[in-house]
């Protein structure tokens, strides 16, 4: 399928769910640093902010309001960027739970998981003998055992909620599977066109983060949606740089940010999400690409505009 636009849109992913603040010193948990990493990173060339609020205390996952209000408005002010916030929360939230901020703030765009998942991240507890936080450890490790639950009725139940809001959804496709989940939403009208994709590839539980993979999911749903979805690529840890730069090539965007990935380059952390941005941009412009800025990837993805949320 040939490229329907030239320019690339950048996406960074702040905080998330998965890295604690043991693993790295720069892991915005505060809302002070969430929204100071977040204007730097859009300063640095992303169009698009994706956010998780955190425990301001000890840096655990939060899906409080009052987290989300901390940072947001502050965020709003000072970039253009296009807000897009999690409905992710953490693996032991409900989907009422997980959809609270996004019904609360009404902003242009959320992430919605196609699928459930093993989402494990519990081998990086074996990298750490001491913790900051007593929670770390526990939760890190409790991956192992947890599923991150989201069935056909909690895709219904998220896509008729926010249905209200005119928000695009960034559908988190981990597998295959989860391409086919989202064509059966898009035949039951739980979607509109054009969508979305968010190719995810490399956590443990999905599929794997290799190039044959990307090309699979880009040819499969070249298959399903046509011309009617756009695309980008969330490569994790080692693999976001290299996934970023295929995905340019194969006329899709990127996804970077310390959810994803806590390095730079392979065995040295980054120093925050705007370092990451500075340097997926490097790459993407020396191929011959053109960054998208914030409008004009609300133009390409059809969003509402930043004066329609809530914040």
């Amino acid at each position: 399928m040939v490229p329907r636009h030239r320019k690339t849109i950048i996406t960074c992913a702040i905080t998330g769910a998965i890295h604690t603040p043991t693993m790295s010193d720069a892991l915005p948990y505060t809302a002070d640093d969430i929204a100071t990493q977040a204007i730097e990173a859009a300063k640095a060339g992303a169009a698009i902010l994706h956010l998780h609020a955190r425990r301001p205390h000890d840096g655990g996952v939060s899906i409080d309001t009052d987290h989300f209000a901390a940072f947001l408005p502050r965020i709003k002010q000072a970039t253009g960027a296009v807000v897009n916030i999690s409905t992710g929360g953490s693996l032991t939230h409900t989907v009422a739970e997980r959809l609270r901020p996004a019904l609360t703030f009404s902003p242009e765009m959320c992430s919605l998981n196609m699928g459930s998942i093993n989402f494990s991240f519990h081998p990086l507890t074996d990298r750490y003998e001491t913790w900051k936080f007593d929670w770390e450890k526990d939760y890190v490790a409790g991956s192992e055992g947890n599923i991150f639950r989201n069935t056909f009725r909690d895709i219904r139940e998220a896509a008729t909620a926010l249905e209200p809001h005119a928000i695009k959804f960034e559908h988190e496709c981990y597998d295959v599977g989860h391409l086919y989940n989202l064509k059966f939403g898009l035949a039951q009208g739980w979607f509109k066109p054009p969508i979305f994709v968010q190719f995810v590839l490399g956590i443990l539980g999905g599929i794997g983060a290799e190039i044959d993979n990307l090309i699979f999911m880009k040819r499969t749903a070249d298959r399903l949606f046509g011309d009617s979805y756009d695309w980008s690529v969330l490569g994790a840890g080692a693999a976001q740089m290299p996934l970023a730069a295929a995905a340019a090539q194969l006329g899709g965007n990127v996804r970077v940010g310390l959810e994803d990935s806590l390095q730079i380059s392979r065995g040295r952390l980054a120093s925050s999400n705007a370092e990451q941005v500075r340097k997926v941009r490097r790459i993407l412009e020396e191929l011959g690409h053109e960054i998208a800025t914030p409008e004009e990837a609300r133009e390409m993805l059809a969003l509402k505009g930043a004066d329609r949320t809530a914040f």
